[in-house]
This record gives C-alpha cells, structure tokens and sequence, in this order.
C-alpha cells in the first residue's frame, strides 16, 4: 500500500463517520476541497467510485461500502493498539514490545 492510500483511507472514513466533507474537514483540521481532491484521488487510483455526490449529501456505493466493511475493522485494530501501547508505556519511561505483547521497560 502507498502512502498517500493510508491518508486517503482516513480520509474517506471521516466523510462517511461525520457525514460529509464540511464536518470530516472541521475535524480533520483540512480545507473542504483539500478532502474532496483526496478522496477523488483515492478514486482515481483504484478506478472505483466509492461515494455517489449531491450538493447536500454524500453516501458510499456499493463499492464504498464494500470496502469501508473491511478497512473499519483494521483501522478499529490499529487505534485499539495504540491505545494499549499508550496505557502501558510509564509516566515519563520507555515501552518495549515483545512477542506481540507490551512489556513495561
């Protein structure tokens, strides 16, 4: 996976969570068009129309949802891991990972 995928993922998820590009882009700290030029790229690239577009509303295709149902989980891992590293590192200290558990060090 590129980069600019990854980006281009989240962002595709925050339109669809906060129901549009106005909010995704209040809460990402973007510009609206910065939002809307990433996910037509995220488009592009994959050849697929993931959001169909009104001038009020935005709503995933079948393909958008398709994909949404497998990255969702992935993404719920990774935020589920961090969380974890974050409450195992000490005040001020250092936290190893080892054997895929999180030791304190």
């Amino acid at each position: 996976m590129r980069r600019e995928d990854l980006g281009d993922l989240i962002n595709l998820l925050s339109v669809v969570e906060q129901g549009g590009s106005t909010r995704a882009a209040a809460k990402l700290n973007v510009s609206q068009s910065a939002l809307s030029h990433a996910v037509r790229r995220l488009e592009e690239r994959n050849g697929v129309r993931l959001l169909a577009r009104t001038t009020r509303s935005v709503a995933l295709t079948q393909a958008g949802e398709r994909l949404l149902e497998t990255i969702r989980p992935a993404f719920a891992e990774i935020e589920g891991g961090l969380a974890a590293f974050s409450r195992a590192r000490p005040a001020g200290g250092r936290a190893t990972v080892a054997g895929g558990e999180l030791d304190r060090g």
